[in-house]
This record gives structure tokens, C-alpha cells and sequence, in this order.
């Protein structure tokens, strides 16, 4: 039997990212309409910039790790202050479909920019560790289990208690009648732009850390991973959504462990969706049928 007791970290810290990524992905849902596939390139994009700052030009570390996730904010918020409004009224699949172009302008600006192969960004809590008998823990992955958490908790409080949070809902369920409702749209959406692409920000730097820095596998395994996530939880339930990408993780982590299907966890998320996407669509006609 293989030995899953090391893996098991790693898999909740990766699904923790996964889930933090998921939380941003179903806010931005729900409040705009927009499935946006270009978070894993704003957050490869601050990974590398804070890469840059501190190799290339001596920043402090705290500086550039906060200059990074602020610009996946101001990337998110600029794209969805001025492609929003004119993809409002689009077909889901055309709203996905640019944010999936945006993704493609980044990666190619990326790959032109960054030409070294080899990378490393490593987080000052990487240094600090927790060791009791087999459980070896760094505080990067202790932040990547538990913030996530705390981040779904915040935003559920946040969307039932406050003026902007109830704004977001309104949105979610009818955009127009939020407008007439004097409900200031714009404002609501950029908020709901740039908050989900500081979850990007943060999400990508924490990836990096625990991961490789190849820049592909940035800009593809957070979407993929989230994705996955947020379409179990249906794109609405941001528990599910959670759950599903701590589950998610430690799969992927532990198939790590098995060599005979070592080859295949990447491929753990398609599977995922692939899976609970049947399940509904099978519950969806046995209940038509039913009816």
C-alpha cells in the first residue's frame, strides 16, 4: 500500500488555493454572468512580476508580493469595467469566450517577457514549520488550507449582511430590475471585478510557491482545478464549491503517491466535473420523466 500520509498536506493546501479561486469565480458569476477563464493568467502574471521585482530590481518581499496581487485586482477590474458593459447582454458562451482571448493576450505577453526556464518564488512563510511525528506542515500551506475557509466564510456574511453585498445578489438574480431599483450596477460589478481578482492575486502567489513556476501550468491548472469546483457547486453554492476543491486536491495529491496512476492526476478535475455534470443531467431527466 502506498504511503498517502505526505501527500495529504500538499492536497489540502492545493485544494485550498483551488477553493479560494473558486470562491472569486462564483462571486464574479453570480453577480455579472461572466465565467471568467482568465484568472490563472492574472494570477501567473503577479507570480512572475513579484519573481521580477525581488530577483531583478531588489524589492522588499512584502512590497512585491503586494504590488502583484494588487495588479491582478486592477487587471480583473479593468477588463470587466470596459468589456462588461458591452458583453452584458451576450450569450454565456461568448462572455467566456473573451475572457478566454484575455487569457491568451497575457500568457503570449508572458512567455514573449519571461524567457528563463527555470524559476523559483518562494514565501517567507515557507520558512516556518510545523513537524509532530509523520505531519510536516509550512505556513504557506497552512495558510492555503485555512484562508480559503475564512475568505468563503467573510463572503457569505458579506453578501447577507451588507448594503454592497445585497447589491451583488440583486444582480445575480435580474440585472435590469436591480437598475430600476436604484441599485448603482456599475459600481456594484467593478467591486465584484477587482475583489475576485485580488482571490486571483492571492491564489496565484500561493500556487507558485507550492508548485513549479512554469508559466502554462500557472495560467491552465488554477482555471481547470477551480473550474471544476465552481461547476460542481453548480456556479452558485459557494460551500459546495469548497468542498468539492479540497476533495478535488487531495485526489489529485494522492494519486501522487500511486505510480500506476501517478500520470493521471492532472487530469483529476476533467474527471471531477465530468462526473457530477452527468449526475445532474441524468437527475435532470429522470426528474423530467418523473414530472
Amino acid at each position: 500500500m502506498p504511503d498517502f500520509k505526505p501527500f495529504l498536506v500538499i492536497g489540502l493546501a492545493l485544494g485550498g488555493v483551488y477553493a479560494m479561486s473558486g470562491v472569486g469565480l462564483v462571486v464574479l458569476y453570480r453577480t455579472t454572468g461572466v465565467l471568467n477563464l482568465f484568472y490563472g493568467a492574472v494570477g501567473a502574471l503577479g507570480s512572475l512580476t513579484a519573481w521580477e521585482l525581488i530577483n531583478e530590481h531588489g524589492w522588499n518581499q512584502y512590497l512585491a508580493f503586494g504590488a502583484a496581487i494588487l495588479l491582478a485586482g486592477v487587471l480583473t477590474f479593468l477588463y470587466g469595467w470596459f468589456f462588461g458593459p458591452p458583453l452584458a447582454d451576450r450569450d454565456p458562451l461568448v462572455k467566456a469566450a473573451a475572457s478566454l482571448g484575455f487569457a491568451l493576450i497575457i500568457l503570449g505577453f508572458m512567455q514573449w517577457y519571461w524567457t528563463a526556464d527555470v524559476r523559483s518564488l518562494k514565501l517567507p512563510t515557507s520558512d516556518w514549520q510545523y513537524v509532530n511525528g509523520w505531519l510536516r506542515i509550512n505556513w504557506t500551506q497552512g495558510v492555503g488550507m485555512l484562508f480559503p475557509i475564512a475568505i468563503a466564510i467573510i463572503t457569505i456574511v458579506f453578501l447577507n449582511t451588507t448594503k454592497v453585498g445585497t447589491g451583488m445578489r440583486a444582480l445575480a438574480d435580474n440585472r435590469d430590475n436591480a437598475a430600476l431599483l436604484g441599485i448603482p450596477v456599475r459600481k456594484v460589478e467593478a467591486f465584484a471585478w477587482f475583489g475576485s481578482g485580488i482571490l486571483f492575486g492571492i491564489s496565484g502567489l500561493l500556487l507558485a510557491s507550492l508548485v513549479s513556476m512554469e508559466i502554462a501550468a500557472l495560467t491552465f491548472t488554477l482555471p481547470v482545478a477551480a473550474l471544476a469546483a465552481a461547476l460542481i457547486g453548480r456556479v452558485q453554492s459557494l460551500t459546495i464549491t469548497v468542498i468539492a476543491a479540497f476533495v478535488i486536491g487531495l485526489i489529485q495529491s494522492c494519486l501522487g503517491a500511486m505510480n500506476s496512476l501517478a500520470q493521471y492526476r492532472t487530469s483529476t478535475p476533467f474527471v471531477a466535473a465530468i462526473l457530477v455534470l452527468l449526475y445532474f443531467g441524468w437527475r435532470g431527466e429522470t426528474e423530467g420523466r418523473v414530472a
